[in-house]
């Protein structure tokens, strides 16, 4: 298994607990970042990953780490459910989320609530389908958050799961860990009050076990039907699998 990777490694504090400060700590600048650092291009990467629950048409949603609310803003309006609830263990993302929601209108179609991926608050076989954008790689315990997911997805429900991958091939691998490594980490220290949390971005993917070593631990905790789609040359893939 990879080592754990936790955002301020001269504090005490669990990985749950410094992950959940360091989103509190980037709240106020986490939407502007995050599409300028990726020049915009994470949005397109939401909708092909929100396009596997399309033949689904699930009713209700799970969003873990939901974070602002973006991917279940752009699920809202592809899928039309009936309901999505987001889940995230920073207050601080969700008090945004929650700005966001009521100017918007969507009280009744989104709901947000403070929660551990890990402990999701949740009855078994509630949801039609769960979803998890750039949250996976922060889990504590990824084993223990996938195998809660499973938990509370119905019996045919499917998970979706977004996550930043590591591309192999000439130049794009050499590319992306300049961009990751040094570029990234620039432009967090200059707008963010937490440069930490944007150095700790590269080395939490660099740790994360993607591709094929995710499938297993998907495969593991019962999950099936698993399938792993790479997208912009591995830099990010859609991993998805049934209950």
């Amino acid at each position: 298994m990879s080592k754990t990777v936790i955002p301020y490694s001269q504090e005490q504090g669990t990985k749950k607990e410094q992950v959940a400060d360091m989103f509190n700590n980037i709240s106020k600048t986490y939407d502007f970042l995050n599409h300028f650092m990726s020049l915009g291009i994470d949005i397109i990467w939401r909708k092909k990953a929100i396009n596997e629950l399309k033949k689904d048409q699930p009713k209700l949603i799970l969003d873990v780490a939901t974070g602002t609310g973006d991917f279940a803003f752009e699920a809202l309006s592809i899928l039309n459910p009936d309901k999505i609830v987001g889940v995230d263990i920073s207050q601080g993302m969700l008090d945004v989320a929650k700005q966001k929601i009521t100017k918007r209108n969507l009280g009744d179609k989104f709901e947000v609530k403070l929660g551990d991926s890990e402990g999701l608050p949740f009855d078994a076989a509630q949801f039609d389908a769960v979803t998890v954008a750039y949250g996976v790689r922060n889990f504590e315990n990824l084993e223990k958050g996938l195998a809660d997911i499973n938990r509370v997805l119905k019996p045919g429900g499917k998970a979706v799961v977004l996550e930043f991958s590591k591309p192999k091939a000439f130049p794009i691998k050499q590319l992306y860990n300049f961009y990751f490594n040094y570029i990234t980490p620039g432009i967090g220290k200059l707008f963010s009050k937490d440069s930490r949390a944007y150095s700790y971005l590269p080395e939490s993917v660099a740790a994360f076990p993607d591709g094929k070593d995710f499938i297993a631990v998907m495969d593991k905790v019962g999950f099936t039907h698993t399938k792993c789609r790479p997208l912009a040359f591995g830099i990010c893939s859609i991993y998805t699998g049934i209950k």
